[in-house]
């Protein structure tokens, strides 16, 4: 996990070396977000945990390069804790097995937009591009650990609105993201035919913006 997050780590600041090079161009802009996921394999997840939904949290930086145009690296990290269970089919009840499990998916969105009324105190976007997304298990059971790791690349939508025109802005957005094909083979996920760890985002921002445009 360590290696991960030293990986990610790497991953944003090359980003912001490769967008802050030609900064003169352009805008350059530092965010962070915190809001709400709803996962894409919504049975399971409430079969596991009670509940398809949670906080999700993280970051991106941007980089307007022409008019309203701009490219964005993120993260965004989603966790969830709850328990093995044996399901017989799609109908049938979920029956609790009381050993504890735990999900996380990390999300690293490429992206690609444009900033329409840029000048302006409210700013809308739409955006759309990569996810390369990290799903990880871990369970215990009888005493044995028991993890599950798999990295998949999906694709990511989103629109949201920034408010503000100096240094210190504030923002909303909604997005979706599918990634198909990481989950589904065994177990609770493959008994409802569920195999996409994407979803559906809200989530608020701070943004902080240099070498405004």
């Amino acid at each position: 996990m360590r290696h991960h997050r030293s990986t990610t780590l790497a991953a944003l600041l090359g980003a912001f070396a490769v967008f802050a090079v030609p900064a003169g161009a352009g805008e350059i802009a530092a965010e962070g977000q915190a809001g709400y996921r709803d996962l894409a394999f919504a049975n399971t997840a409430q079969a596991l945990f009670g509940s398809s939904s949670g906080g999700t949290f993280g970051g991106a930086l941007r980089y307007t390069f022409w008019r309203g145009a701009f490219a964005s690296f993120g993260y965004r990290t989603f966790s969830k804790d709850g328990e093995r269970v044996f399901v017989a089919s799609s109908t049938a009840p979920v029956q609790k097995l009381g050993f504890p499990l735990s999900v996380k998916i990390e999300s690293l969105p490429l992206t690609v937009g444009y900033r329409f009324r840029v000048g302006h105190t409210i700013v809308p976007y739409v955006a759309a591009g990569a996810a390369f997304t990290k799903y990880q298990e871990t369970s215990t059971v009888a005493g044995e650990s028991f993890d599950q790791s798999v990295s998949k690349t999906g694709f990511t939508g989103a629109g949201g609105v920034e408010v503000g025109k100096g240094p210190l802005r504030f923002g909303a957005e909604a997005g979706y993201t599918t990634v198909s094909g990481a989950i589904g083979t065994d177990g609770v996920s493959k008994v409802y035919g569920e195999d996409d760890i994407g979803g559906f985002h809200v989530v608020g921002k701070v943004v902080l913006a240099f070498g405004i445009k």
